[in-house]
């Protein structure tokens, strides 16, 4: 039994005034300590995965009473606001007016010292819970929960034991509020029948417990339910706790933060596929069950799975049924679905939202999760309502209220609208993002700590894994290393990830897990390919496909790929081998009366222009139909990143309609892109012909020819429309453009967008393997291992030019390795106090911290300025630029028609020059529009006129996008 102060919690100390009843008193604080409490008992209950409840009683040494951890847990929820009875009572006059006599009477050295409540709840709180009993405990667990209560508005600070000392406290108050302090802290351990304290409290657990507080925090904070719990104050504070406990279950029902069983059904239902599944997706269903079943001996914890198969081989789905097993096995709930780009996000988006409908799950939360997802066409202008305003005391609110619906499944699948407000989305149980927005976990910025708590709860599916550059996958691995020790299931897929970092990444895991390093480094962990490898969390045992499922799969999807090289000359004069003659020559076959589907992919958005403008020449020249651009159909299609986001995201929906599996499939078709069509795009062309590229990146590129040629054979080709003869009689082909080859050299255009090295390594290897067809699947990892892999130096004195790319590219890994160590938070068994989670200055806010290098980019949005002095937003204008109301506010139909044309461009374009750029004077205090640069484009005779930034041309054409000369 804790001690208890003499005095009762003084109620004039009050927890939230803005934005409530002014006819009434402030909500009291204790009030609101008791409702944060309450809310994570039920979070507890109802939110928590099993995996997440045993990581936190495990951390405060009660593995085998979370019933205990669950109480201790409230309690840190219960003091989080314990700060506010300091210097925070006199900033809002209402609240200070109503102050009672002996607080005001008592103010010690108030005043003198600035600090957050946050900070003086930190310092208070050890001597509070010595007060009350709790010095016997080792400290340490007291300090770790004041950390916790530091870090409630999501940034840690360092604790400092001499300021928490009772003595160097004046600057709180007087004994009088030292006293209430220790009244309201009394009056949670009393709702929460007086839980014994601590003799321990691990790092990796306050962690998670300051996520939960966090969560709790904000939903009690709620404008609506704070005024309805100001209304109805029930004299009895125990009474109070019981309606707390029993609205909890609302609040997080409101949020869309309850959990949903989903009704699984069979493989075909579920994914709306025909048929039965591949051997790969088979052996997953059948083979990894048993081994995940009897896991760890009795210890439920999970592990990493990696998923190896050419582009085209259903990985997705084979990553969803391992989230079936995984997650029925160790208790997650739910799943977050990462990707590497926004465009990759929004089609998995919607795939998973029809999956999710199929098997009763539309109640279940599923967010878009990336920068730009409230711009989506999923959710649509009509049914927007301001979500409910969060009076938490830094300012945190509704970035973006919104309540968003679209049609069909998309429609029955939205999210709650509180899931929309800032740093929420992954709180959802389904989640569909970028892995940006994960990789934030391990970054010091703020709210971290509520990241790792919203995934840790899931299975967690990282597509594409072979796509990161070397300072991400530092990244993707500090991720893993802290999903390992909360034993959170992962999944990894890719279709060409060198063994090496594959290994790297399952080690990480491991260690994080709680296995050593000696322990490991002597292991190799391969996956087979095509298949799986599944490790333990628990004994670091591996196990993977059986080699009669993976023989299999390799002949159920096996594919000749005829890789034909073509020497190239990317200057004027380059006569018959010049780049665009050679394309020309190499589309002939298409541009016949028996038509067919190519993908020409460049490595340029510019050469991706060029290439357009050219064939588009062409196509008119032989009186064929030139696409409608706005329609994005036709029989030519531009698809790259400077389009403005409407019109990019109707035309990767255009070109993914006709070339997908379903089709209709058109008689003809050329489509141009640059690497926005590597990745998890569904594309299926007759032959695919590309820039040089590192071969991993070209043997993506090939995952889009004849891709769904295996399914149309048994199924039926879409519209009974077969392969043209000409496609029928090469097979499925790769044509490379190796300017190597034909000039001796990289062209100057490229830039830095490939590694000089990859590319002549890249050369030189399809050169050596002469006209022989490339056998997918079983030739794809040797051949990305003989590029990308870790086979030790490369640098050869012969060869001088060879040997400097050689040089410069191990300069530029190990440069971003080195800053990727530099920025991550430390791997969580390093971890000895929660301030190392944000260990830098100035990194705090996500916008101060990248998860790319080389990603400083603004938002440019191009306007155009008519003779009249109008300025609108499209060139014949008709849609005249919005204006902000009274008070600076906007429409939010009107915010997503500006930022819905907006481009990510380089921030080096307009160095010296923002101020020339700068968006209207009324969008300067908005915080999505303040940030933008715009250029007004002169309108001359009906058409936009270029203007010049930095020395180059800039001009927003209709059909090609931004254009930069």
């Amino acid at each position: 039994m804790t001690q208890r102060p003499e005095v009762a919690p003084d109620e004039t100390a009050w927890g939230k005034s803005r934005g409530l009843d002014p006819k009434l008193p402030a909500y009291p604080l204790v009030r609101h300590l008791l409702d944060a409490a309450a809310v994570v008992l039920f979070l507890w209950d109802h939110y928590l995965s099993d995996n997440q409840r045993l990581a936190i009683a495990e951390g405060f040494d009660v593995p085998h009473a979370l019933d205990r951890a669950r109480a201790l847990t409230a309690l840190c929820a219960g003091l989080h606001d314990i700060g506010k009875l300091s210097a925070f009572q006199f900033c809002d006059a209402r609240g200070r007016g109503g102050l009672s006599d002996s607080l005001a009477a008592d103010p010690g050295r108030i005043g003198v010292e600035r600090a957050g409540h946050d900070i003086a709840g930190m310092e208070a709180a050890p001597a509070v819970l010595e007060a009350l009993g709790f010095g016997a405990t080792a400290d340490a667990a007291i300090e770790r929960i004041a950390e916790v209560i530091g870090g409630h508005h999501g940034r840690f600070h360092r604790f400092d034991s001499q300021r928490a000392c009772p003595s160097r406290q004046s600057h709180l108050g007087g004994a009088t509020w030292a006293r209430q302090r220790e009244a309201h802290a009394a009056a949670v351990l009393d709702a929460l029948d007086d839980p014994s304290p601590p003799t321990k409290f691990g790092a990796p657990a306050a962690v998670l417990v300051t996520g939960v507080v966090i969560l709790a925090d904000w939903l009690v904070s709620q404008e609506g339910f704070l005024r309805r719990r100001q209304r109805q104050l029930d004299p009895s504070l125990r009474r109070h706790f019981e309606t707390s406990l029993k609205d909890a279950g609302a609040l997080v029902r409101e949020a869309g933060l309850m959990p949903v069983d989903l009704e699984r059904k069979g493989f075909a239902e579920a994914y709306g596929i025909s048929g039965e599944p591949n051997p790969l997706q088979r052996s997953i269903a059948e083979g990894l069950a048993p081994l995940c079943d009897g896991a760890g001996h009795g210890v439920r914890r999970a592990g990493i799975m990696l998923v190896t198969a050419a582009p085209g081989d259903g990985k997705s789905e084979a990553a969803l049924e391992t989230e079936r097993v995984l997650s029925r096995v160790f208790g997650t709930r739910g799943f977050a679905f990462l990707l590497p780009t926004m465009a990759t996000s929004d089609q998995m988006h919607g795939r998973i939202a029809r999956i999710l409908a199929r098997q009763d799950g539309t109640e279940a939360g599923l967010t878009l999760t990336h920068s730009m997802a409230w711009l989506s066409s999923a959710y649509a202008d009509e049914d927007l309502k301001a979500g409910e305003p969060v009076l938490v005391c830094e300012g945190e609110g509704d970035a973006v209220p919104a309540d968003r619906k679209a049609a069909g499944d998309l429609a029955a699948m939205r999210p709650s609208s509180w899931l929309f407000g800032a740093k929420r989305p992954l709180l959802a149980q389904y989640t569909v993002g970028t892995v940006d927005q994960a990789l934030m976990a391990v970054l010091p910025v703020r709210h971290n700590a509520l990241r790792l708590l919203a995934l840790s709860g899931k299975t967690v599916i990282v597509d594409e894994a072979h796509a990161y550059d070397p300072y991400m996958q530092v990244l993707l691995g500090r991720l893993l290393n802290w999903l390992g020790r909360y034993g959170v299931p992962v999944i990894l897929l890719s279709a060409t990830l060198p063994a090496s970092v594959g290994d790297k990444l399952i080690k990480e895991y491991l260690r994080g897990a709680g296995h050593k390093l000696s322990e490991l480094k002597d292991r190799c962990f391969k996956a087979p390919y095509p298949g799986w490898l599944y490790v333990d969390a628990c004994d670091g045992r591996s196990r993977q496909i059986a080699p009669s499922d993976q023989k299999a799969q390799a002949e159920e999807r096996r594919m000749r790929l005829q890789v034909q090289i073509e020497p190239v000359v990317h200057h004027a004069e380059g006569g018959r081998l010049g780049r665009l003659s050679v394309i020309d020559r190499l589309l002939e076959p298409v541009l016949t009366d028996e038509g067919g589907c190519a993908l020409v992919v460049c490595n340029t958005v510019a050469q991706a222009q060029e290439t357009y403008r050219h064939l588009k020449g062409r196509l008119g020249g032989g009186g064929l139909t030139l696409s409608e651009h706005r329609e994005g159909n036709g029989d030519l299609q531009l698809l790259h990143a400077r389009f403005p986001g409407d019109v990019r995201e109707r035309l990767t929906r255009a070109v993914t309609s006709g070339m997908g599996r379903g089709g209709p499939r058109p008689q003809r078709r050329i489509v141009v892109a640059t690497q926005v069509v590597e990745q998890s795009l569904d594309l299926d062309a007759d032959v695919v012909i590309s820039d040089l590229a590192p071969l991993a990146l070209l043997l993506q590129r090939a995952g889009r020819c004849w891709r769904h040629e295996t399914w149309w054979v048994r199924h039926g080709y879409p519209g009974g429309r077969e392969r043209p003869t000409w496609a029928a009689a090469t097979g499925p082909r790769l044509v490379v453009l190796d300017p190597i080859a034909g000039q001796g050299g990289v062209p100057a255009q490229w830039g830095d967008v490939y590694a000089e090295a990859l590319l002549m390594e890249t050369s030189s290897t399809l050169h050596e393997r002469g006209t022989g067809a490339i056998c997918i699947p079983e030739d794809v990892q040797g051949l990305v291992e003989k590029v990308h892999g870790d086979r030790g130096s490369r640098f050869d004195w012969s060869l001088p030019d060879t040997a400097a790319a050689w040089v410069a590219h191990v300069g530029r890994t190990s440069a971003q390795q080195g800053i990727g160590a530099l920025l991550a938070v430390p791997r969580v068994g390093h971890v000895t106090g929660l301030r190392q989670l944000h260990h830098l200055e100035g990194k705090e806010d996500e916008w101060e911290a990248s998860t790319r290098l080389g990603a400083d980019s603004v938002r440019l949005l191009c306007v155009y300025a008519h003779p009249d002095g109008t300025v609108t937003l499209d060139a014949e204008g008709r849609r005249p630029l919005p204006e902000t109301a009274a008070g600076g506010r906007m429409e939010l139909s009107d915010v997503r028609a500006i930022m819905g044309r907006t481009i990510p461009v380089n921030t080096e374009w307009f160095s010296g020059e923002r101020e020339r750029h700068q968006p209207p004077k009324d969008w300067a205090e908005h915080t999505m529009l303040a940030d933008l640069v715009v250029v007004y484009l002169p309108v001359r005779d009906y058409e936009a006129q270029a203007v010049t930034v930095g020395g180059r041309h800039l001009l927003l054409d209709e059909e090609l996008g931004l254009v930069r000369s």
